[in-house]
């Protein structure tokens, strides 16, 4: 596995994208990998490496590229018991807007089939807490995206911006979606994730979503000792590898 930092330009900003890559000339499928609250820290890339190692091209954005206070960065030496941390982060995270985020994601899209080792192959997306929201959003928006994984999707129900949130465009979602929560979440909550997947029946989208017992928000984040749940960790992720091994290493579907 080999991983670098490479930089794209979206509407005139740099957006610096990790990139983990597997061993081998290819082509491989790609995921892009959204980042939650606290940008692309040692968790995001973590997933991007274990990502590799299964046989991904794994792309994650900053998506906080556009704003000028604290970088990730330092968001990231930032203690967890620090008193600033959580202010921060939550500020840094309710500036993103909807439309801005769909610019990004193109670009990250648009840059894993510019790698030799992807090509035309197909790209699926995933994301944690806050980014899992974006993989939502990005499967109804996007349609170069040939799966979708939520974890945790916290505020699909909330537009960011203006136009509509992302669980009020789950009629354009075209592509499967697996989604990961925890039955002691609060964001989203079981009611959410109930109404998230009637919404996806009412409107004929296929998706399977997974609850893990005695299990909260954060759950497959190994650095956050307070929320890692290994058990829960281990089934999600083994559920994840199914789930893209089926949809993103055989032929995209007409369209993709």
């Amino acid at each position: 596995m080999a991983s670098r930092w490479d930089e794209l330009d979206v509407d005139g900003s740099i957006m610096k994208t990790y990139i983990a890559e597997p061993d081998g000339p290819g082509p491989h499928p790609g995921v892009v990998v959204a980042q939650h609250a606290s940008g692309v820290d040692e968790f995001i890339v973590s997933i991007c490496d274990r990502l590799a190692q299964a046989g991904y091209v794994a792309a994650a954005p900053d998506l906080y590229h556009r704003q000028d206070d604290v970088s990730f960065e330092e968001l990231g030496r930032m203690a967890r018991d620090d008193p600033e941390r959580w202010p921060t982060m939550m500020k840094k995270a309710g500036a993103m807007l909807d439309d801005e985020i769909v610019s990004d994601m193109a670009a990250a899209l648009a840059g894993l089939h510019s790698l030799p080792g992807v090509g035309d192959s197909p790209i699926g997306v995933t994301g944690f807490c806050g980014g899992g929201r974006v993989a939502y959003l990005i499967a109804a928006r996007n349609p170069g995206f040939a799966a979708s994984a939520v974890f945790h999707g916290g505020n699909i129900m909330v537009a960011r911006g203006d136009g509509p949130s992302p669980f009020e465009q789950t009629a354009q979602i075209d592509c499967p979606m697996a989604g990961f929560f925890g039955w002691d979440d609060e964001n989203p909550s079981i009611d959410d994730v109930a109404k998230i997947s009637a919404e996806m029946d009412k409107h004929n989208k296929p998706h399977e979503f997974h609850l893990f017992d005695n299990t909260g928000h954060s759950f497959l984040d190994q650095t956050n000792a307070r929320a890692y749940r290994e058990a829960s960790a281990a089934d999600a992720w083994e559920k994840l590898t199914i789930f893209f091994g089926e949809n993103l290493r055989t032929p995209a579907p007409a369209g993709k």
